[in-house]
């Protein structure tokens, strides 16, 4: 083979790679645009579904598309195209309606018109509670290795939730009544005692149906919360091999 012929098979197996990677970044961004996400959870306001140190997908297509759905959240269009509005107790990302641009995850709890109350601790959707069923302790392990014990309790109600609690009580479990609002969504957290959610108005509030972005569906990573994802070397012992493509509900 001639130097010439063997410069021109290098410049089309060069141009071949070149094209390869072009088409794989752009089937990687369509899938990222339109389809999944990947989040990863960095405070424990959704324990015992979520921890810090989860790594998730989250689908785009859910609730069909609004301009933050997109990167940069350029408004393309008004509200939401193929919309379909959340079940109560689908875990969301959503942008925090105070700035438009913080990603919040949270379940939701209450649906455009409904009643939503906390009293004593117990949650009450259109005046009816929602009865609680007392399970085992969740424990919590803090940065400094001491251990905390939080009860868990599973409601019975469409949500499905295990969510967690303190002995403590606080504002969020002693509320108001909150009327959602038409195209308005109201969020909370599982681990209630921990979370910032439409229960604080000026925090969060009642989440517009344009600000979601995304159902969670599934972890496809986990590793211990004082570890980094990067440190490859700490994974054998780090990660937490269990929570891998668990489905998130």
């Amino acid at each position: 083979m001639s130097v010439d012929a063997e410069k021109m098979e290098a410049k089309g197996s060069t141009r071949d790679t070149v094209r390869v990677i072009v088409h794989a970044l752009i089937l990687a961004l369509i899938v990222r645009v339109f389809l999944f996400q990947p989040f990863n959870i960095p405070s424990g306001s959704m324990i015992p579904t979520l921890l810090v140190g989860d790594y998730l997908f989250v689908s785009k297509y859910s609730y069909g598309y609004s301009r933050y759905s997109f990167p940069f959240g350029f408004n393309l269009f008004p509200g939401r195209i193929w919309a379909s509005e959340p079940n109560r107790g689908d875990v969301v990302v959503f942008k925090l309606p105070r700035d438009n641009e913080t990603d919040y995850i949270k379940r939701v709890i209450g649906l455009p018109g409904d009643e939503i109350q906390m009293i004593h601790g117990v949650l009450h959707i259109n005046g009816q509670a929602v009865e609680k069923v007392k399970i085992d302790d969740y424990v919590v392990t803090g940065s400094s290795g001491r251990e905390r014990q939080m009860a868990r309790t599973k409601r019975r109600c469409p949500t499905g939730a295990i969510r967690c609690s303190t002995s403590m009580t606080g504002f969020g479990d002693n509320t108001e009544v909150y009327k959602v609002p038409e195209n308005h969504f109201f969020m909370m957290g599982d681990n209630r005692d921990n979370s910032t959610d439409s229960r604080f108005l000026s925090e969060v509030g009642f989440v517009p149906f344009v600000n979601l972005v995304g159902k969670a569906q599934v972890i496809f990573f986990s590793i211990d919360e004082d570890s980094s994802f990067w440190k490859v070397w700490d994974w054998p012992t780090e990660v937490r091999w269990d929570r891998i493509f668990s489905v998130v509900h």
